[in-house]
């Protein structure tokens, strides 16, 4: 144990060191690690997706040769086979077709079924014997096979039979020369200095490779390979290496960027400790002169845990804390009655006045013989919601006690019809939509006044906050024995961080709002032995629901 307690200032530098060292370290840690395998990810998606598209560029080289060899020999000049092209118009057609592709094919020749050179693009190889071929592989394009064979170190034959299109007889084959140089220069202009590919036959033997394979190859770098589509062509595969130290290149300045942001940190938390930590230290010495001198006439017993300042302030709070909470507590009991106290005699005198006044005057109008129909509605409205505003004043009255549920059998449906009725017009005067959504009669065990409160705060306040032609939907069924009744609208709705509160007294959102509203609406439902709770509705605002037992 430490003979001296630490002061808050040392505390703080060893706080920082602690805080700005070890979480720095782990989050520059994880934040590098990340980075670092993402990166890698990346590096390994790009070598993938150039792998693929060398394989689709010489799977679509090779594709081209053997549909070029499959149609030429389908060609009505083919035919000319058969009188052994006398007037030189076949091999007229190979010459032309050597010089468009331009080296692409090293020859074209057209070999008659004795083996025998009928026409050719190259002149002097005419009427010579054809080099029998050691077939490498066969292909099928469009139903013909197409026979590949070697003939040099970088020359493949592509050869095709020609047919008598009237018997289908055989008449000699059409053989092209391709250039497999161009392969090997496909692989070349793909790659880049420190990127090597190679082409692989069935056998996992190389036929084709950049020029610098064998020496990034030997250095074990990230690869990545693609198969050429084994319909056309065997099951050849492209492979792409690539130097290690150029791939995690990229990898390790991110880490330099990182211990940079790491020992920058140190440096900054290393200077700002000091000027910190003396402005909060002064601070609290002076609050703890201050204590000490304000109860300079009283004892109090010495702390012997903590830093010397805090040990020191303890001593001066350990009495004032206990009065304080007992003189906290009286407060706002007393502020508590004293403001419903003063709601309730406000109300009292302010609403229950002109309450009266309203239900006479209504009373009187209703005794008036020429008053339509909708008149004495509207009069039975007035003197039903006078009646419940002065329940109302009377609640709040006896704010302490307040009023059990009167419970009666009544149909819900029709209470909540009555309810939208009422507010009918102060919906018009937005232009709001109210839906009531209902299936049938569905009768509820409750007081009916209480419920009808419920039905109005809620109502009111979706009407209050929507904008003009906003949408309130009322929604009510029944689940085994439980009634469920919603209100849900299209407004701003309520934020997160204030949802824990939207039930507390005094708590509301609208400017000139008391609210009062919410906090009655749940002390009414669960006087009835049911929930209310909150939630987004599919309109994107507000949602109430409420679940009441049946009996």
């Amino acid at each position: 144990m430490l003979k001296k307690p630490l002061t808050v200032k040392q505390l703080l530098l060893l706080a920082f060191l602690l805080a700005g060292l070890l979480p720095a370290m782990l989050v520059s840690f994880l934040s590098f690690y990340q980075a670092r395998v993402a990166l890698k990810k990346e590096i390994s998606r790009d070598m993938q997706t150039l792998s693929n598209t060398v394989a689709n560029h010489v799977e679509g080289m090779l594709f081209e040769r053997f549909h070029n060899v499959h149609s030429w020999s389908k060609l009505a000049v083919m035919q000319e086979i058969q009188i052994g092209d006398v007037d030189k118009r076949l091999a007229n057609f190979l010459q032309e077709s050597v010089r468009s592709y331009g080296g692409v094919y090293q020859a074209i020749e057209v070999i008659d079924i004795n083996n025998m050179i009928v026409a050719s693009s190259q002149p002097q190889n005419i009427g010579k014997s054809s080099a029998k071929k050691s077939v490498w592989f066969v292909t099928n394009v469009a139903g013909s096979q197409i026979e590949i064979a070697p003939v040099a170190q970088q020359i493949l034959a592509i050869s095709h039979i020609i047919a008598s299109p009237e018997t289908g007889q055989v008449q000699g084959r059409l053989v092209a020369y391709f250039n497999w140089q161009l392969v090997q220069d496909k692989l070349n202009q793909s790659m880049q200095t420190s990127t090597a590919a190679a082409l692989f036959d069935e056998k996992n033997q190389i036929i084709a490779n950049t020029q610098n394979w064998l020496e990034i190859h030997s250095q074990h770098g990230l690869h990545a390979h693609s198969q050429l589509n084994g319909a056309t062509l065997p099951k050849w595969q492209v492979e792409i290496e690539k130097l290690h130290s150029v791939a995690v290149a990229p990898v390790h300045r991110l880490g330099y960027v990182f211990l940079a942001l790491l020992i920058t940190t140190l440096l900054l938390a290393a200077l700002l400790v000091t000027p910190i930590a003396q402005a909060i230290t002064r601070p609290l010495s002076q609050l703890t002169q201050f204590v000490r001198h304000f109860f300079q006439n009283k004892s109090s017993k010495i702390a012997h845990a903590g830093p010397v300042e805090v040990q020191e302030l303890s001593h001066a709070f350990e009495k004032m804390i206990s009065e304080l909470e007992t003189s906290q507590a009286n407060l706002n009991r007393a502020a508590k009655l004293a403001v419903v106290g003063e709601m309730a005699a406000a109300m009292s005198h302010e609403v229950r006045t002109p309450l009266g006044i309203l239900r006479s005057s209504a009373d009187v109008l209703k005794r008036e013989p020429q008053l339509s129909k909708e008149g004495h509605e509207v009069l039975g409205f007035m003197i039903s919601e006078t009646e419940r505003l002065n329940n109302l004043v009377s609640s709040l009255i006896d704010a302490a006690r307040p009023r059990l549920p009167v419970m009666t059998t009544f149909d819900l449906t029709e209470l909540i019809s009555k309810t939208i009725a009422m507010l009918g017009a102060q919906a018009q005067t937005k232009q709001i939509n109210l839906m009531f959504v209902v299936s049938q009669p569905i009768l509820v065990h409750a007081d009916s006044s209480q419920i009808t409160q419920v039905l109005m705060n809620l109502l009111m306040n979706a009407i209050q906050i929507l904008p003009q032609h906003g949408i309130v939907e009322v929604t009510l069924t029944e689940q085994n024995q439980l009634v469920e009744f919603s209100i849900a609208d299209n407004g701003a709705g309520v934020s997160p961080e204030n949802q824990a509160q939207i039930f507390e007294p005094f708590f509301t959102q609208r400017a000139g709002g008391v609210g009062l509203g919410l906090a009655v609406v749940r002390q009414i439902v669960q006087a009835h032995g049911g929930e209310i709770r909150y939630q987004k509705s599919r309109f994107g605002g507000a949602q109430f629901i409420i679940h009441l037992p049946k009996q």
